[in-house]
């Protein structure tokens, strides 16, 4: 009992002791030093007001031609400028270089090394590489001829667009059977030389072209390791180990074989060597 009583006493002082250290801090804070800066949450009167600017939209109806057709232009170029990523995606080697090295990142059973976006990184590079030449050309024959004031955006277009034309058509030259395929779903006669083939039909027969050039490279590039996944399962079953996944099993033996034979050196030479010609 005696302790209990002590204890008590003891948080009582304590108690007291903390509230006179509070009062006393509050009387201190309160007595500022002579010539001390007072504060003053007074707001000046000379503040010049802030000006809010007052912004306001038309809608009027246009009352010649010329402006529907330059609404039109207008609206045709914010649509283009919206696509441009795709396009630019479509019409170069961007597409079969990101296939293929989407292929082989299934074909080794990895699943998240080397991330997509890696993998994109490299084949835009890849790409940049390959389509230096092409970009130089539309740059000087294009761009800087328009920037300098000498061509319109009409002529600029026609110098930009037969550079990529050539390009397309040169990886095509050798298997033309998807420009003859829109060609006679068109209704069109069969073109004698590049100039003959529109626009509107080389990009789709292009995207289709490389598509089908990019899954027959996969294909070759899947066969080596569905023998080594074939390999290991059959010895995985004559062992009577059915439930072990073979994929774990056989991706150590993929790897050293793709590094064994300069697999990223190999992939990336022989898809220059698909593309340059």
């Amino acid at each position: 009992m005696k302790n209990l009583s002590f204890f008590k006493r003891f948080i009582a002082l304590f108690l007291v002791s903390v509230i006179f250290a509070g009062i006393a801090q509050a009387q201190s804070n309160r007595n500022f030093p002579n010539g001390s800066p007072r504060g003053n949450t007074e707001m000046g009167r000379n503040v010049a007001p802030v000006q809010i600017p007052n912004v306001s939209v038309n809608i009027t109806e246009p009352q010649t031609g010329r402006e529907v057709a330059f609404s039109v232009r207008l609206l045709v170029l914010l649509t283009v400028l919206s696509l441009a990523p795709s396009l630019l995606l479509l019409i170069t080697c961007f597409l079969r270089f990101s296939i293929v090295l989407d292929f082989i990142k299934r074909a080794l059973s990895l699943q998240q090394v080397p991330p997509t976006a890696v993998l994109n990184g490299i084949a835009f590079f890849m790409t940049l590489f390959v389509m230096w030449p092409t970009f130089t050309q539309i740059y000087d024959s294009a761009y800087k001829p328009l920037s300098d004031g000498e061509i319109g955006i009409e002529e600029a277009f026609r110098q930009a667009e037969s550079p990529v034309r050539l390009f397309m058509y040169s990886q095509m030259s050798e298997d033309p059977t998807y420009i003859s395929t829109f060609m006679n779903m068109a209704k069109m006669e069969k073109p004698n030389t590049l100039a003959d083939v529109p626009t509107h039909i080389l990009i789709p027969s292009y995207i289709l072209h490389e598509l089908t050039v990019a899954f027959k490279i996969g294909v070759i590039l899947y066969i080596p390791f569905i023998i080594i996944d074939m390999v290991v399962a059959s010895i995985l079953m004559a062992m009577g180990m059915m439930m072990l996944p073979p994929v774990q099993i056989s991706m150590p033996f993929k790897l050293i074989l793709f590094v064994l034979v300069d697999g990223w050196g190999l992939l990336t030479t022989q898809l220059f060597n698909s593309v340059i010609r």
